[in-house]
């Protein structure tokens, strides 16, 4: 004759320790997984919530940044109508090559984000290399521009239109510059052998910043070429 014990009454108030999963027999029951606390509710997401905040991070960045260019551009397109000293002058042709260079950084960065989605660190370590690589190079065509301007005698001082153009084109340069710096910070993340939890949300808040900068650099040259 078999009994069957009846469950202890549960008592109002009382906590009640969520269901554990059967062990097969006696022993201590298995713990929750790593993901979960004591009371089996899942934990935050330590890298979900370093994404949010590199992002946010990112976007706030550019929010001070499009108000600057936003200032340079509204102070370019008054001066250039106050008076008659406004002298157009040709852009350097390695303009082009710069922007080519950026177009091509921006696809690069967007090709490492998406390996560091699937998984593939080799990959995800090339591109971000070849990113790298890229934003140095635009920075060295951009200098070599203004070196080749200096050579025809157009100086920074020299007329109201080539002032706004070196300093638009050089508070474009120091920005990318940082950009640079984030993406060589991402570079040893990613290189190091350790497990980093905002790997993922350094990578996806500098190729954020990074898109930004081209888009920007797209804007200012067509600005330079038409308003002139």
């Amino acid at each position: 004759m078999s009994t069957t014990l009846a469950p202890p009454p549960v008592v109002e108030g009382e906590k009640i320790e969520p269901p554990r999963p059967d062990t097969g027999g006696g022993g201590f029951p298995p713990a929750w997984p790593p993901d979960h606390d004591d009371d089996g509710h899942r934990r935050p997401d330590p890298g979900a919530e370093a994404v949010v905040r590199y992002k946010l991070g990112a976007w706030v960045g550019i929010a001070g940044i499009v108000m600057v260019f936003a200032a340079f551009t509204s102070a370019m397109v008054v001066r250039s109508g106050i008076s008659g000293d406004w002298a157009p002058f040709d852009l350097p042709r390695i303009l082009w090559l710069s922007t080519a260079l950026l177009l091509a950084s921006s696809y690069t960065i967007e090709k490492a984000k998406r390996l560091l989605s699937s998984g593939a660190e080799d990959g995800l370590r090339r591109w971000l290399a070849v990113t790298l690589v890229l934003g140095a190079l635009f920075i060295v065509s951009q200098w070599i521009g203004w070196r080749a301007l200096a050579d025809k005698g157009v100086y920074l001082a020299s007329n109201p239109s080539s002032s706004f153009f070196y300093l638009l084109t050089a508070a474009h340069a120091a920005h990318i510059l940082g950009g640079v710096l984030a993406l060589s910070y991402a570079v040893f993340r990613v290189w190091s052998p350790a497990v980093w939890v905002t790997r993922r949300a350094t990578v996806e808040a500098t190729a954020i910043y990074w898109h930004f900068m081209d888009g920007l650099w797209v804007y200012l040259l067509l600005l330079l070429t038409f308003w002139r």
